[in-house]
């Protein structure tokens, strides 16, 4: 499934300055199954935001994902309360957020560390609701 690509870019408001990536929205169940499933390639600039619609504890998984990610668990408000970073490829252990969010936004493994990504950064975006 090809998640199509949002026309405005993702912000992540951060103590070194604000980081800007394009964004892909999985927010339907099919998409969010989906995800980056079977997925080679996935540009640098690129971030995919799961909107779950509503706040819970999610849970997410790496099952038929090649590629390491950065996995960011986001509240309502767009404020990152849990990162896991260097997930593994094809792995079937849960990565549960521990609290109550609304989002996961995934990007590349090793962009946490480099852009100096924390907990309590803020992403900001229309469809997040800041």
């Amino acid at each position: 499934m090809v998640i199509e690509s949002d026309p405005i870019p993702l912000e992540i408001s951060t103590s070194s300055g604000l980081i800007v990536f394009d964004l892909e929205v999985a927010d339907t169940d099919m998409e969010r199954a989906s995800g980056l499933m079977f997925r080679t390639d996935f540009p640098e600039n690129k971030a995919m935001l799961f909107d779950f619609k509503m706040t819970r504890p999610v849970s997410m998984w790496m099952k038929n994902t090649p590629l390491p990610l950065d996995m960011l668990f986001v509240e309502e408000t767009g404020r990152i309360t849990l990162i896991v970073e260097n997930t593994v490829p094809q792995s079937l252990s849960v990565l549960g957020s521990g609290k109550q969010v609304r989002y996961v936004l995934e990007i590349n493994a090793g962009q946490v560390s480099s852009k100096n990504i924390r907990i309590g950064d803020v992403l900001r975006h229309p469809k997040i609701k800041n």
